[in-house]
């Protein structure tokens, strides 16, 4: 049974991928670079931002990364971009989870800056134990964000799962040896999705308590001796 559930957050807790878009464009803009459009920036869309840059502008170093960085940053805390908000179900489900006994956690393409940001916007920080950013570690798909997470909680791989929208995340928890469901209703297409075997894919946020119900409701094998 699952026991520390591992959420992805922009995408799939959050409808953040227009503020996302903007952000890059007008960050690319300002600093001279050449336009992006908006399928190529959602598909980067849960990298770290010197990988998601590396992917966007190939051969981008040095100062002129840290310049976009700050850039994007700088336009994406602004009040004047589009607002993200919270999926439907999401607070209310996160609140069920939390207080059926799971363990919540977030792991991120966000820096720690944005994530605690957005933590304060939709208040959602104090339902989750703890959270890893792309800034601290190493940038999805590689597995050390989740391999951290369960050092820090002492949860075996087996009882946690990865819960995400991006092919990058579901990698990641492959990768990691780890259990995923995907989440169809984020920036990548349920047939990406697929490629990395998740146990499902969900269509709503609200689906994921009814999985998981079921999974906890599954007839377990009777032990030799029982009657």
């Amino acid at each position: 049974m699952y026991q520390l559930l591992i959420f992805d957050w922009d995408g799939t807790l959050i409808d953040s991928a227009g503020r996302i878009v903007s952000s890059m464009q007008r960050a690319a803009s300002a600093q001279g670079l050449a336009p992006r459009g908006d399928a190529a920036i959602r598909n980067i869309i849960g990298l770290g931002l010197p990988e998601a840059l590396d992917a966007l502008y190939p051969g981008i170093e040095g100062e002129e990364v840290e310049a976009m960085r700050e850039r994007y940053s700088r336009y994406y805390l602004a009040e004047d971009e589009p607002p993200a908000s919270l999926f439907t179900g999401v607070e209310a489900g996160l609140g069920r989870l939390r207080d059926s006994g799971y363990t919540l956690a977030v792991a991120t393409g966000k820096s720690r800056r944005g994530l605690v940001q957005v933590f304060e916007e939709t208040g959602l920080g104090e339902l989750f134990h703890l959270s890893r950013c792309a800034d601290e570690t190493r940038s999805k798909p590689h597995p050390m964000m989740l391999e951290e997470i369960l050092a820090e909680t002492g949860h075996p791989v087996e009882s946690a799962l990865m819960i995400g929208d991006t092919e990058y995340d579901l990698e990641m928890a492959s990768r990691a040896g780890m259990a995923s469901v995907g989440v169809s209703y984020g920036v990548h297409e349920q047939q990406r999705l697929l490629r990395h075997a998740p146990q499902t894919v969900i269509h709503r946020f609200a689906e994921l308590e009814t999985w998981l119900e079921g999974q906890k409701n599954q007839i377990q094998p009777q032990a030799v001796g029982e009657d």
